[in-house]
């Protein structure tokens, strides 16, 4: 991201692509790069197969995010880092260490129905026996297939431009051996002072935002968020308060702290 900061500064616009790395953890983060710089910031990375596409039962294409972040004239950006499939694995995992059933329409077995046993579909997945489904839903009804086109959008430009690994190939595994997964990424870095002056930018991107929070509410509920909002207010609240973590996985924590001989992180933890 900062080799297209720099090409951006440079060309008004900056493009990178990556080959042959592995997660990069919170995508989010990399836009935010290019925010600090009164830039605008794009990024995408592929995963491994978990997506089946609409009217497919195969998970062929990964969660793949398709991540913005925007600078605005209020105290935190404009942000939207989200999977084009309806839930993620992280999601699947968490619901399978509270015990909970999955909501119908997330994932679906080999026949296209609706699995909602977290603990089952975590092995089916790994199996090929399940898969999420796309932002939409199943098939065409609830526009399953925007999901699916923005997934394979996303799959495109993290392999095609740098010839990287895509789809099956990222299943670490190679000659019936494992291997690290081969992910690829790309990043877009849009300099705003190439088109307007940014504190005009901020200030229009600011006013979409609040007109969208003002606007009229569904009955019952207190308020309308845009992208980034909620996860600046939880920021600032853990920067106090520390981070909750379940019971379970807190488990899971000490674990690994013992079986890796760190049990001094676990001082960090407070029951």
């Amino acid at each position: 991201m900062n080799v297209a900061i720099e090409k951006a500064k440079q060309f008004g616009m900056g493009m990178v692509a990556v080959r042959n790395s592995t997660h990069y953890g919170f995508a989010g983060y990399y836009p935010l790069m290019a925010v600090r710089e009164n830039m605008i910031g794009i990024t995408g990375t592929n995963a491994r197969p978990s997506i089946a596409p609409t009217f497919g039962v195969e998970n062929m294409l990964g969660t793949n995010p398709l991540t913005f972040g925007m600078p605005t004239d209020e105290e935190f950006p404009f942000l939207l880092d989200c999977a084009t499939s309806i839930t993620q694995r992280g999601k699947v995992e968490l619901y399978a260490r509270e015990g909970k059933e999955l909501p119908k329409g997330w994932v679906i077995d080999e026949n296209g129905e609706s699995e909602t046993d977290s603990a089952e579909v975590l092995k089916d997945l790994i199996s090929g026996k399940a898969a999420l489904t796309p932002l939409g839903g199943i098939g065409e009804e609830t526009a399953g297939y925007k999901g699916y086109g923005y997934a394979t959008v996303v799959e495109i430009l993290s392999a095609a431009l740098q010839q990287g690994a895509f789809m099956k190939m990222l299943l670490g595994v190679k000659d019936g051996k494992k291997i690290p997964y081969p992910i690829g990424h790309f990043f877009i870095v849009i300099d705003i002072s190439t088109f307007t002056d940014p504190a005009d930018f901020k200030k229009t991107t600011g006013d979409i935002l609040r007109e969208l929070r003002v606007s009229k509410k569904m009955p019952g509920q207190d308020r309308i968020y845009t992208a980034g909002e909620k996860e600046h207010y939880t920021w600032m609240e853990r920067k106090i308060k520390g981070m909750p973590f379940s019971v379970e996985l807190l488990k899971e924590f000490r674990g690994l702290c013992n079986e890796y001989g760190i049990s001094d992180f676990l001082t960090h933890f407070e029951e």
